[in-house]
């Protein structure tokens, strides 16, 4: 089943104890981050204790609620463009709300979840396969039928290999 709309927005609405992503890609290409992105390659940088809208909102909210939210990302150095301006500008206070983001580099290691695309498990009983292009353009989200062990089992393992995003950007200034 393919997940639009309403349909979509209600698993982040609705969900009981948590929601959590893996992230597999060097850019996700939104047709909503067209221009803050140029603006970010431009030198516009954003102070992530500044920023408040409907989803730092709604992850502080969650957070109060006793509902989590997570995501591991699989990246490898040197950071593409889009990463640096994910992490500014979405990451940085994202976390600050209350999403627990970490970092899983494979710069020097292989990608010990290399098999797996991007994907989001809601209560840890439904898994939602997020399908992009090669360029990282989004094309479909479609519920997966079947035994979600297996995603449980990523998610295990991304969350014992990631570092926590505030240590891992640390890192990056050294």
């Amino acid at each position: 089943m393919l997940l639009a709309g309403e349909a979509w927005r209600a698993r982040f609405r609705d969900f009981k104890t948590e929601a959590w992503r893996l992230e597999t890609l060097p850019q996700y290409l939104m047709p909503q981050e067209e221009e803050p992105f140029a603006e970010f390659r431009r030198g516009v940088r954003v102070d992530p204790r500044t920023v408040s809208n409907t989803y730092t909102d709604r992850l502080r909210r969650q957070a109060e609620q006793g509902r989590s939210q997570g995501r591991v990302h699989i990246v490898s150095r040197p950071l593409s463009d889009y990463l640096r301006f994910e992490f500014a500008r979405y990451y940085a206070p994202h976390a600050r709300a209350g999403e627990d983001i970490r970092i899983l580099d494979v710069t020097d290691r292989e990608n010990p979840l290399a098999e797996f695309q991007d994907f989001w498990i809601f209560d840890r009983s439904e898994v939602v396969l997020m399908n992009y292009d090669a360029d990282g353009r989004q094309i479909s989200r479609e519920v997966q039928d079947g035994d979600v062990g297996r995603y449980l089992d990523c998610q295990s393992l991304a969350l014992a290999e990631a570092v926590p995003f505030e240590e891992y950007v640390k890192g990056l200034d050294a």
